[in-house]
């Protein structure tokens, strides 16, 4: 009965690899299959003599960016893109893609060094709705000698992960070489007559391949074979799974890891049996929140440590053990106290120290962070019943054994010491404290700063956040706002530092926006910190509260002079787009802010703003259709005084209509109502 099944499983495996290739698929032999140039940059050429398209800098001179589009593609199920390319001499090659209805392309996959030999590329196709293209961009080095070739691209349905080894690529499987041991290909009818290496296990006869590690070369103690899988490009769950044979177990060690961006591995099987004689079927549970490589690691003992041989790694999105908890969605986490306190509760002991507070724009004390005009917690001794308090702020439990990124924002207001002004905990479930994970460690001069801790624990656990006063001179305000929770370590999950497309935080560059207009005096300046001028301008980003943001320093400019900031090239398609940004107008003579669509030659208004409106920084969202290529300019006008600095910051495209925001079309100079 076992026999049947790992034979209707090969047999299941090789059809999904003999399968008719999909729509995007081209070898270039006689023509590119349905990809075209785009005209905008330079042409990639189709080899004379056929088998590979190529972007050659020596054919152009200025122009070295080239840009090759697919056919429309219909990803209704989840696939894979197998790419051969070669990068010679200085450049650097991207997969994009392309959904219908976007203004921004997503970008897959990159590669910068160069290979005297072809290499393999997969990256993993998500399924999803509507037409998509495929976009390789390709970037070369002025000079002869620079170029980027495509030998192939195949699509094919199933997952990258999954292989079983009967072609020559290996699927983009990767051996990391080792002096004296290393994963090979097995099988085939030119193999050693007296080996003992088994047959393989997708065809059940000689003339298929498998991958093996042999300790015949073995010369130190414990040396190590790593097969690596390609990188996963988006969050994965499900089934691995594979079959394997191991000789002379007592000699080797066999696991399975899986390893982050950050280079983190993580064990996830080992075998329970010293030794096979037959193909032994494995499968374990993933749960790939973010990118990863799956390992398969061989160590040996001795020459005498026998083989290991793999092969038929397969993937399902569900999960192969029904004990297995589903993936846990940790944005029950979240909250921004717009609504309320969300799961988040406190002590009751001594009248309560957190209190959700709103502060109407003014010049004197900044408001929220979420949207400038919103809510947030506020602990302070106004509202306790003790000239001292202690004040817990209980988060919601969370499961054990899973890696989460907090992020929360914070702001302090008079302390006179920081000690003890806000710190973070991890309690368990008998509310006992486990760890403190973070403390303040810096004076905040009235600006919402970001805080990311990762955090690991075994058992289910909750956060405190955790503001004491013992006494009364020494403390000020706390402020918390904007609390979430993300499965993974915060340096790989999407933040600032790792933006969306349509996302420009400006903490990296200026995301491609340029000055519409060059000039000596009079244009926007990227910048972190206060402005130099008194009285006007942020004290910090809206991102991070120490990060960078745009803005234009009035005293650069005369009264009524204005300068624009103009975006990267946007698409344009059918239905409703969405513009979000922050917006800083403090100082007694500030100007105008402008936002304006540009179209061919002519400018259209969508949003203004006139005069002060607040020290902390605002949310602006704009809704606007455009069916043909454009541009969005943020136009900035200096008031009467060098009090007139104006910034802006998180500026973000999205597709559709601006939902659950703040529903106005920005046309009221004294919508805000600026308290003096």
């Amino acid at each position: 009965c076992l026999s049947a099944v790992m034979s209707s499983s090969a047999v299941a495996l090789l059809a999904r690899a003999q399968t008719q290739l999909l729509r995007g698929s081209c070898s270039f032999e006689t023509d590119s299959c349905g990809y075209t140039s785009d005209p905008t940059f330079a042409a990639w050429t189709i080899n004379e003599e056929g088998r590979f398209i190529t972007a050659d800098s020596s054919y152009f001179g200025e122009n070295k960016k080239y840009v090759l589009v697919s056919p429309e593609l219909e990803l209704r199920d989840w696939s894979c893109v197998r790419l051969v390319y070669q990068i010679s001499g200085s450049g650097s090659l991207q997969l994009h893609l392309r959904p219908e209805g976007e203004n921004f392309d997503y970008t897959l996959w990159t590669a910068e060094k160069p290979s005297d030999s072809w290499l393999i590329a997969s990256v993993d196709l998500r399924n999803m709705t509507g037409a998509n293209q495929l976009l390789f961009k390709a970037k070369t080095s002025r000079g002869m000698g620079n170029s980027i070739a495509l030998f192939e691209i195949h699509i094919i349905p199933g997952y990258c992960l999954e292989c079983n080894f009967e072609e020559h690529h290996l699927c983009g499987y990767s051996n990391q070489w080792n002096p004296n041991v290393n994963w090979y290909v097995g099988g085939s009818l030119a193999r050693d007559p007296q080996s003992n290496l088994p047959d393989d296990h997708t065809m059940n006869n000689e003339r298929g391949h498998y991958m093996y590690v042999d300790s015949v070369y073995a010369k130190r103690f414990q040396e190590v074979a790593k097969l690596v899988s390609p990188m996963t490009i988006t969050s994965m769950a499900g089934c691995l799974s594979f079959y394997y044979q191991r000789d002379q177990a007592v000699g080797n060690f066999f696991s399975v890891f899986t390893k982050d961006q950050l280079g983190q591995y993580e064990e996830i099987w080992r075998p329970d049996v010293y030794a096979t004689t037959n193909w032994k079927l494995v499968q374990v549970d993933i749960k790939a929140p973010h990118s990863l490589e799956v390992v398969f690691e061989v160590a040996f003992n001795s020459p005498r440590g026998g083989y290991v041989a793999l092969d038929d790694i397969s993937f399902s999105p569900e999960f192969c053990h029904k004990e297995t908890e589903p993936a846990f969605d940790p944005s029950v986490a979240n909250c921004d106290f717009e609504e309320g306190l969300c799961q988040y509760y406190q002590e009751q002991t001594g009248g309560s120290v957190w209190n959700r507070v709103s502060v109407k724009p003014n010049i004197y004390r900044i408001s929220d962070h979420t949207t400038g005009t919103g809510s947030f917690l506020l602990a302070n001794t106004r509202y306790t019943s003790r000239p001292g308090y202690v004040g817990r702020l209980f988060g919601p439990s969370l499961p054990g054994n899973h890696k989460y990124c907090l992020r929360f924002y914070y702001a302090l207001h008079g302390f006179m010491k920081i000690d003890n002004a806000l710190a973070l905990y991890v309690y368990d479930e008998k509310n006992i404290a486990q760890e403190k994970i973070w403390t303040v460690s810096e004076r905040s001069k009235d600006v919402w700063t970001e805080v990311e801790v990762t955090y690991l624990k075994p058992m289910p656990t909750k956060v405190a956040f955790v503001s004491i006063c013992r006494n009364f001179w020494d403390c000020g305000l706390v402020s918390l706002d904007d609390i979430s929770v993300t499965l993974g370590d915060c340096r790989v999950t999407t933040g600032p530092l790792n933006p969306p497309p349509g996302h420009c935080s400006f903490e990296t560059g200026d995301c491609g926006y340029t000055q519409k207009k060059k000039a000596k005096k009079g244009h926007w300046l990227r910048i972190r910190g206060q402005t130099p001028t008194s009285y006007t301008g942020p004290q910090g980003d809206h991102t991070l509260g120490v990060g960078y943001y745009m803005y234009i320093e009035a005293s650069h400019m005369l009264p009524k002079q204005s300068t624009g900031l103009m975006s990267t090239e946007l698409r344009g398609s059918t239905g409703p787009h969405c513009l979000i940004f922050f917006y800083h107008m403090y100082g007694s003579g500030t100007g105008t802010l402008n936002v304006l669509l540009h179209k061919g030659d002519r400018e259209r208004l969508l949003w203004t703003r006139q005069g002060e409106q607040s020290v902390s920084w605002m949310k602006a969202t704009v809704d606007y259709e455009c069916y043909t290529r454009h541009w969005i300019i943020f136009e900035a006008v200096r008031g009467s005084s060098i009090r007139s600095d104006i910034a802006i910051d998180d500026v973000v495209f999205k597709k559709g209509p601006c939902k659950g925001d703040i529903p106005y079309s920005g046309f009221f100079e004294n919508l805000n109502e600026i308290e003096y």
